[in-house]
């Protein structure tokens, strides 16, 4: 009688569930099904699995990733993780090592193979992706990107700890949209900040123009930092004219996220893939009145190589030239 009851109690709240209940679940099977229309293996003509994407995503846009991370952030089996590794390391897409902080841990770096797939998965998922959003309406789709960032606010990691109050600050790569944000945000900012005239905002253009129409995920790359899944600052790499030079260009940190480290993390992020690209030394040009953002440059490593007065974007600046070694 017991089972029974219990039986009929589960069907019956099956059958009765809230409306709320219901709805999440649609709109879960509807999310998986939209989910699969981007699935990297299936159709973005690559040779991956989409669980064999998520690793190489995952490898690709932390400066330090070892097997342990990967079970945890993907719940990834043990076993099953490992013999995708080796897969990935039989394939020189990878190598493993031990980790600098802890010997017991074992380290995952991509090899020149490994960042050339990982950047071919990553195009070919944006441009999915960017078909996806192209097909609605710019007010629709600025709803439908407030309403994903309400869902991971309210479903995320702050809703286990809604006591907690933390910024959480992430890096990702450029997506469609980011970089025409760049140049919005680079002109408000400077106009506001240092009285930067349009000429500023026309040279962010040329450089934005010039990065996308000359990119190669090999060499360049572009970081947008979220706290809490809204963009707070960005940066990018670049092949300098010279041969072997990388060039860090446009650092931006929006004003109330400053404090938090993103500009720090930005900075790392770009000389580390400089260094795993292969490039012998990074440059940067900028200005003496960018007190901040010279602190984290000289923090991060880089020196004072070269300085002259210039008057530019309607300021008299003095124009500063840092390099690092790698």
């Amino acid at each position: 009688m017991t089972t029974g009851t219990a039986s009929g109690m589960t069907s019956g709240a099956a059958r009765d569930a809230a409306p709320e209940v219901r709805e999440l679940r649609r709109f879960n099977r509807f999310y998986t099904n939209l989910i699969g229309a981007l699935d990297y293996g299936r159709h973005l003509y690559t040779p991956f699995t989409l669980t064999e994407a998520r690793v190489l995503y995952e490898v690709a846009h932390h400066e330090r990733v070892d097997a342990a991370d990967l079970r945890a952030s993907l719940s990834l089996d043990a076993g099953y993780l490992s013999r995708l590794l080796g897969k990935f390391e039989d394939r020189e897409l990878i190598t493993r090592g031990k980790s600098e902080q802890d010997p017991r841990r074992q380290r995952i770096t991509l090899t020149d193979g490994g960042r050339e797939a990982a950047g071919l998965l990553e195009e070919r998922s944006q441009d999915a992706a960017g078909s996806l959003l192209e097909q609605l309406p710019d007010e629709d789709r600025a709803r439908l990107v407030d309403s994903m960032r309400t869902i991971r606010a309210l479903l995320g990691e702050g809703a286990a700890h809604p006591t907690e109050n933390r910024a959480e600050v992430t890096l990702r790569t450029s997506r469609p949209g980011d970089l025409g944000w760049m140049v919005e945000r680079n002109a408000a900012l400077y106009a506001a900040e240092y009285g930067f005239d349009l000429s500023y905002e026309a040279l962010v253009a040329r450089i934005i123009a010039e990065y996308a129409e000359a990119f190669d995920p090999r060499w360049d790359r572009t970081w947008i930092a979220e706290l809490d899944g809204r963009r707070a600052g960005s940066v990018m790499c670049v092949r300098d004219e010279r041969p072997g030079v990388a060039r860090l260009r446009l650092l931006l940190v929006e004003p109330d996220a400053r404090g938090h480290g993103v500009g720090r993390q930005l900075v790392d992020a770009c000389v580390e893939f400089a260094r795993e690209a292969g490039y012998g030394e990074m440059v940067l040009w900028t200005n003496s009145v960018l007190g901040a953002a010279r602190r984290i440059y000289q923090r991060a490593g880089f020196e004072l190589v070269a300085e002259s007065a210039h008057h530019s974007f309607g300021q008299d600046l003095v124009g500063q030239d840092w390099r690092m070694v790698l």
